[in-house]
């Protein structure tokens, strides 16, 4: 079989039960580096243990993956109306005068370690109505550069993000050296919290498929992956951090609420409660818009 980089394949070990993209071939070990196309999973494979997809099939799964993505954005979408008729009822003194309000969403600054990744990401936080600020960097850069970016952006909320994995011949689930990238995201989470040391002052996501989610907890994220060491769908911290972004700062968001929308659930995601973002005003004057 005759690969390149940027081919759709599957595996033939996993029962193909994902697939991925060729991002690198090692014709000396006949291997190839992949990464999932839509599970934020990196993984090695050896050349006769992958199958190449076909546009027709890719078609096909991409289809099945953008009906869950669509039924989480539905659900988002309630949630938020709910809320947002809450706001509306204090903001008008429970509808006894007829005011116009506005809402100031909490903004996010998004580091991802997959530029198509990111892309999405970004489509989905301008459905959702998010204000977001998102940067492509590798995961092992991010520590050294992660404060001077948060300085310039002044973000409400933090995500960092990208590929990683549990290597399972490197030695146990807890130790963080047998972990593609979760060394990375940890130390990146205790830089920002030596400075925001509030985890309602600067709302943190991180990790990515099978992250070491205890350590990222203990380094300050409000958010992380993978409790259970699953994989998680790469839009699963839009929907997270979206929910904190377009909640009330008077509100707290419960794990709960926060996991219900996402596509992977409470195997892959976990966190702690965390105090919304938004903050709504008053008057919304005719053709004035308050973002920035």
């Amino acid at each position: 079989m005759t690969m390149k980089e940027g081919d759709i394949v599957a595996r033939r070990s996993y029962g193909c039960d994902l697939i991925f993209r060729v991002t690198r071939l090692n014709d000396s070990s006949q291997t190839a580096e992949l990464v999932g196309e839509d599970m934020r999973l990196i993984a090695d494979a050896p050349f006769d243990d992958l199958v190449l997809i076909d546009s027709s099939e890719h078609k096909m799964r991409r289809e099945q993956s953008k009906e869950k993505e669509d039924y989480s954005f539905r659900l988002f979408r309630q949630d938020y109306q709910l809320l947002r008729m809450k706001r509306e009822y204090t903001a008008t003194s429970h509808f006894k005068k007829e005011t116009s309000f506005f809402e100031l969403p909490g903004k996010i600054l998004h580091i991802d370690g997959d530029p198509l990744y990111l892309s999405k990401c970004l489509e989905m936080y301008k459905r959702l109505g998010v204000p977001v600020y998102g940067l492509y960097m590798k995961e092992s850069e991010i520590p050294e550069n992660i404060i001077k970016l948060v300085n310039n952006v002044r973000p409400d909320i933090l995500v960092i993000t990208g590929h990683d994995a549990y290597i399972k011949h490197k030695g146990e689930k807890k130790d963080l050296q047998c972990y593609r990238n979760s060394r990375y995201f940890v130390r990146a989470v205790k830089e920002v919290r030596s400075v925001f040391p509030n985890l309602d002052h600067m709302v943190i996501f991180a990790g990515a498929c099978q992250s070491h989610f205890e350590s990222l907890i203990r380094a300050g994220a409000n958010f992380a992956s993978s409790p259970a060491r699953i994989n998680i769908h790469m839009l699963d911290p839009v929907f997270i951090v979206s929910k904190i972004a377009l909640t009330s700062f008077t509100d707290h968001v419960n794990v709960w609420d926060a996991l219900r929308n996402t596509l992977t659930g409470e195997d892959g995601l976990g966190g702690v409660e965390t105090k919304g973002i938004l903050r709504t005003g008053m008057p919304m004057k005719e053709n004035e818009e308050y973002s920035e």
